[in-house]
């Protein structure tokens, strides 16, 4: 073909021609492809990892991690305030517990002491009652006799009473009467004026004072303004 001349074709043929052989050579022989390079349409974000998603959720995780290690500081101090006063009171508990324990024996002590005196006031109320018995039977011994002039008796009172009691009764005594003791009632009067002192007279037998009793109720005085004798 001579220099200068074209053949009639359009230029743009002979290009295109190319591109499609190139293509076709392309699908017949592909490049072969780096196992490093990165996947079509895969970004690839060389910044900061926490920006993300997954970072904004470590950052919730570390603080509710670290709320946690001050909840966890919080009940260790009151942990150890507990466990101060529960020692605390264990140490009340057990000096309450000595206490008791002291209240305990001094209780029993007490209680002993209250049942030896429960003992002793039963015997006291045992002697009560004899000495009782006792001042009975010595008062029912004894008699007063009431307006004997004073110094009628004389000086022996006693021998008096055992030789007028029979006469003014007019009761023979046998044996005689016997007296354990026998004396005027009361200080003596000096001017000698008013009533005279009333004698009383305690009896050596119980049946001999009775029998002089009854006779002072049945029968009048026989010895002027002599009153009958009378139980004292």
């Amino acid at each position: 073909m001579p220099r200068g001349k074209t053949t009639g074709k359009p230029p743009g043929n002979t290009a295109r021609q190319l591109l499609f052989s190139e293509a076709l050579r392309q699908q017949k022989h592909p490049p072969v492809k780096d196992p490093k390079d990165p996947p079509p349409h895969c970004h690839i974000n060389t910044g900061n990892m926490e920006e993300g998603p997954q970072g904004a959720s470590m950052d919730r995780i570390l603080q509710e991690i670290s709320a946690m290690g001050r909840k966890l500081e919080g009940m260790d101090s009151a942990m150890l305030t507990l466990t101060a006063e529960t020692t605390s009171m264990r140490l009340e508990i057990a000096g309450s517990q000595s206490q008791i324990s002291g209240l305990d024996q001094r209780v029993a002590t007490v209680e002993t002491q209250v049942a030896s005196w429960a003992d002793n006031g039963q015997e006291l109320m045992h002697l009560r009652s004899i000495l009782t018995d006792l001042e009975d039977r010595s008062h029912r011994n004894n008699i007063r006799l009431m307006g004997l002039p004073e110094g009628i008796e004389g000086t022996d009172l006693t021998s008096f009473l055992r030789d007028t009691l029979p006469k003014i009764t007019d009761i023979t005594f046998d044996p005689p009467l016997e007296f354990e003791r026998v004396h005027r009632f009361g200080p003596k009067r000096q001017d000698g004026n008013g009533h005279p002192r009333s004698i009383i007279a305690c009896l050596l037998r119980h049946g001999q004072a009775r029998q002089l009793l009854q006779a002072a109720r049945v029968r009048p005085t026989e010895a002027g303004n002599h009153r009958n004798p009378t139980r004292c």
